[in-house]
């Protein structure tokens, strides 16, 4: 899968079968932080992209879902509070009125949340060439 670590294993970070594909995440990071997060608050399909070397944007682009537009929105608002409570500097976060696809810029990684339906449609994990026609 080239960089990607985006095979759904379910190892998790903290509990077997906690819903994180088996990501190499260094521990304190903000890459770890995220992943987190984004599992504390029950996100799906949660899937990391290494960038490095591919990309000047970021060093990962993490993906992952939300049930609903209210979860989706709630996610990232958490996620913005952690990352910047964690010492990561504040966070820019794009979408959250409508809430199908939010973008939550933290730097060094790239968030998106999405509604699972609106992630299909975009489905940027075959973009980045990771995954062959749907969720990685």
């Amino acid at each position: 899968m080239n960089q990607a670590q985006a095979m759904p294993e379910q190892t998790g970070l903290n509990t077997p079968g906690s819903g994180i594909a088996d990501i190499d995440a260094e521990p304190g990071s903000l890459h770890e932080l995220v992943l987190q997060s984004l599992d504390d608050d029950q996100a799906q399909d949660i899937v990391s992209i290494d960038l490095a070397g591919k990309s000047s944007i970021a060093d990962q682009m993490v993906i992952a879902s939300g049930r609903s537009s209210r979860q989706v929105a709630a996610m990232a608002q958490k996620l913005a509070e952690r990352v910047k409570a964690g010492g990561f500097g504040p966070v820019r976060i794009e979408g959250l009125p409508a809430a199908d696809w939010v973008l939550i810029d933290a730097g060094d990684v790239l968030v998106h949340v999405f509604r699972p339906e609106v992630r299909t449609f975009y489905n940027l994990e075959r973009m980045w060439g990771f995954g062959e026609g749907g969720n990685a």
